[in-house]
């Protein structure tokens, strides 16, 4: 083979070989680009898992900075004074010091002792310290802790991280969320924390307790959240944060923190048979405390936004009975006469399902939308009436506010049933208002409507908690006055092909609808 022969065949051998060690380098690079790719996808796709954080190694560095903002409460109260007054010899009663001549070796023997029994009878004060609560803002000395913990509290002490006593001032409290605001005024430099989003936390994230359990103080645990929206019937807000964090006694107005140092719950209660933790506890969400605190700053107490309606659940009766497609929303009971509700035209038996534009999956979320709402704000409300879906305009009114006037008391007139008669329908013998029933069944003078005077053992109506006493008002959201409209409204029902019957029912007082299956 000549010179230029070779020449070509080396030249074809080193393409041969470049092109084969670049198919090496790309067969071993590209999984490891499309690994990367598809790991930035499904960061981008999925934001929750892009917020999850590892377990820290240790929460030492966060402890040591959130400690000085958190404080001991220490509260007194003077104890009962025993009676002064009363004839001589009664129960409890001192008797008044005889009288001696001057001089008598005896007068200076009583005056010494009824000295003694004075000074006893001064009333004498009980502490106790197990409370706990967080500095909010250090510039003015405002404090948060649980109302429970100062309530009926005479002098209210908070106690830094350095033991230093400061005496506070109580701004206001909220009983129906159990929390309170306190002041101190001192030239003792004060740490603050922030408020964080509670909304943002989600089941399983690390947080940080830190209180004063059992007295201790400046008790520091660890765990994540166990659940969300807890309802453990403490009050009509209910919304709490559950966590397997140690709490106990005494770390009752305690903060609860993120990773960041973010305060995103108050502890409040625990679950416990023994006494102790047993790894349920339960805090205040941070944003439902934010708008409250604000508001016990600004003007010393709540100011809600109110309504003017009861309502109870949906369940998937009673949304079979009005023709929902899913038991949701808040299904209103009665109206408040000349409430916000009423002024804008909605009844009982509508179905709120979005209010300011908010979603109302569950009952228990329209109390809390509707507090937090400005007062005297028009809204946009959502109802399902009859059918068919509403739109209405609401002015929020002032829960306090009507509390003071006594307008939540109110109860509208209603004329008197005709001649009573009797009938019975779905295992229920109903029969109209007269006076002996009303004073036998506690119905008020002003109630309209038929009543149950008796319930056949294993009905269905028995069994969705339909007793006598009961008075049936409207069949079907429509007005009954005697038994045979009761009975027309069935027969009507069952003729349409439906499958439940909702009852409007008032018990002594107390209104509620009950979806009665008609099978």
């Amino acid at each position: 083979m000549n010179r230029h022969h070779r020449t070509k065949h080396a030249v074809r051998v080193a393409v041969a070989d470049d092109r084969r060690n670049r198919l090496v380098f790309w067969a071993g690079v590209l999984p490891l680009i499309a690994a990367l790719l598809w790991g930035l996808m499904t960061a981008v796709s999925s934001p929750a898992a892009a917020q999850s954080r590892p377990a820290p190694t240790s929460f030492a560095d966060l402890a040591e900075k959130l400690l000085p903002a958190v404080v001991n409460i220490s509260t007194s109260q003077a104890a009962p004074q025993r009676p002064q007054g009363g004839p001589p010899g009664a129960p409890g009663q001192r008797p008044e010091m005889p009288q001696f001549p001057p001089g008598s070796p005896f007068e200076e023997f009583f005056k010494d002792f009824f000295d003694r029994q004075q000074q006893q009878d001064q009333p004498q004060r009980r502490s106790t310290s197990l409370g706990s609560g967080f500095i909010i803002d250090a510039q003015n000395g405002y404090v948060v802790t649980n109302n429970h913990v100062i309530q009926d509290a005479d002098e209210i002490t908070v106690i830094l991280q350095d033991d230093t006593n400061i005496k506070a001032e109580l701004v206001g409290r909220d009983s129906k969320t159990d929390l309170a605001l306190l002041k101190i005024k001192t030239n003792h430099p004060l740490v603050a924390v922030p408020f964080g989003d509670s909304d943002a936390m989600r089941v399983g994230d690390w947080v940080l307790a830190i209180g004063n359990p059992f007295g201790l103080g400046g008790s520091v645990t660890a765990g994540i959240i166990s659940a969300r929206q807890r309802d453990i019937n403490a009050g009509p807000y209910d919304d709490f944060l559950q966590t397997d964090a140690s709490i106990n006694r005494g770390n009752s107005g305690g903060p609860m923190f993120n990773l960041n140092g973010e305060v995103i719950g108050i502890n409040t209660a625990i679950f416990s048979p023994t006494g102790g933790s047993v790894g349920i506890g339960f805090a205040i969400p941070a944003n439902l405390a934010k708008q409250v605190v604000a508001q016990l700053r600004d003007y010393g107490k709540t100011r809600r936004g109110w309504l003017g309606v009861r309502i109870q659940a949906v369940t998937p009766e009673i949304a079979e009975s009005l023709g929902l497609q899913a038991h949701k929303g808040a299904l209103v009971a009665s109206i408040t006469p000349d409430g916000p509700a009423a002024k804008a035209g909605i009844q009982a038996g509508d179905v709120v399902a979005k209010f300011d534009g908010k979603e109302i999956d569950e009952m228990r979320r329209l109390p809390r939308v509707v507090a937090e709402t400005p007062i005297d704000k028009a809204v946009p409300v959502e109802v399902w009436r009859k059918g068919k879906k509403l739109s209405l305009q609401v002015e929020v009114g002032e829960l306090e506010a009507a509390e003071e006037s006594g307008l939540l008391a109110n109860v509208p007139e209603a004329p008197q049933p005709a001649t009573p008669s009797s009938t019975e329908v779905l295992g229920l013998k109903l029969t109209g208002i007269t006076p002996e029933l009303r004073q036998r069944f506690e119905i008020k003078p002003e109630l309209n409507g038929v009543v149950v005077t008796d319930v056949q053992g294993g009905s269905t109506a028995g069994e969705k908690g339909v007793r006598p006493g009961d008075v049936i008002i409207e069949v079907g959201q429509e007005a009954v006055t005697k038994p045979e409209d009761v009975k027309s409204r069935i027969d009507q029902a069952k003729q349409q092909g439906k499958k439940s019957i909702l009852l409007l029912v008032d018990r002594q007082g107390d209104l509620r609808f009950v979806a009665v299956p008609l099978g």
